[in-house]
């Protein structure tokens, strides 16, 4: 356990703790050699809970995976050198996240919306709308009312915003915006609750631990590492073939090259302190996870 310090930003009253571990681990390995368009090659599911009552401890759960390429360059969960207020990985070639929260309590995640054609070749990044959001000042309603204007600009996308207000969601292959009611969600690479089975499965085995009045990180860990396929003839059809549908199809996702390279835990308390925890997987060259590095942070909310 370790102070840190960025650039200078000192610490809230209650102090900024990270904690790194590593502890061997062996997965599975799917045996398959095959690629996907880079394009569209980052894949995430997500996990939240939003509470309406006093029973708990918390204001908002979530919990998610990030997959991608083993050899895609990423920062892995830290605050950022040009943005020391926003903690967050890093796509290290598109400069955009998937999931980030500020010290003033904003939050904003993305996944890639999976479906059948052409993709724009020359569209920016679908990372970058997270990091504008941390970066800005906007309330989320009127930042979604930006990102509706240019959505058309992008390969499809869902987003979730918020901040002390609340948190809402806008997709681009939907072009509503709303605002996210409480109760328990999973978005997986479609639109937000659609009922893909590793979305029904997450939910289900998730919608125990969340109603606890205190959460434990290895046991939601474990759950959204769950690597089960479903049948054949549950599998959705996206228009990305059999054998990727089926890859993708586990909550934990693994193969040779592609997969999940790391599940992430935010808490949101309602005594205005934020724990973001991030376990990245470590593979070896045969695409093998041997060992994990796992980050925590914890702060208090600074006014903006």
């Amino acid at each position: 356990m370790a102070w840190i310090s960025h650039h200078g930003w000192k610490p809230p009253s209650a102090p900024l703790l990270a904690t790194i571990g590593s502890n061997p681990r062996v997965f599975r390995r799917v045996e398959r050699k095959i690629t996907i368009s880079d394009s569209s090659s980052t894949m995430s599911t997500f996990f939240f809970i939003l509470y309406s009552c006093s029973v708990t401890f918390y204001r908002l759960m979530l919990a998610a995976n990030r997959d991608e390429y083993y050899d895609r360059p990423t920062e892995p969960l830290g605050f950022w050198d040009d943005n020391p207020y926003i903690l967050g990985g890093r796509d290290l070639r598109s400069k955009g996240s998937w999931l980030g929260v500020t010290l003033s309590g904003r939050l904003a995640a993305v996944t890639n919306f999976r479906e059948r054609g052409s993709l724009k070749k020359n569209a920016p990044s679908r990372g970058l709308l997270v990091s504008a959001f941390l970066v800005g000042r906007k309330s989320p309603q009127d930042y979604l009312e930006l990102v509706r204007s240019i959505g058309h600009k992008y390969n499809g996308f869902n987003l979730l915003v918020g901040d002390h207000s609340g948190l809402f969601y806008y997709s681009n292959k939907g072009n509503n915006i709303y605002r996210i009611k409480y109760g328990l969600y999973g978005l997986s690479n479609h639109l937000l609750n659609t009922p893909w089975p590793k979305v029904e499965k997450g939910k289900d085995e998730l919608r125990n631990l969340f109603a606890k009045e205190k959460v434990s990180f290895e046991e939601l860990l474990d759950t959204i590492g769950n690597q089960e396929y479903p049948p054949d003839d549950q599998l959705p059809d996206t228009g990305v073939g059999h054998e990727w549908e089926k890859l993708l199809s586990p909550l934990f996702v693994t193969s040779e090259s592609y997969g999940t390279r790391s599940s992430s835990i935010v808490l949101f308390e309602k005594k205005k302190r934020i724990t973001f925890l991030e376990r990245n997987f470590i593979r070896d060259d045969k695409g093998e996870i041997r060992d994990y590095d796992t980050r925590k942070f914890s702060f208090s909310v600074i006014s903006s």
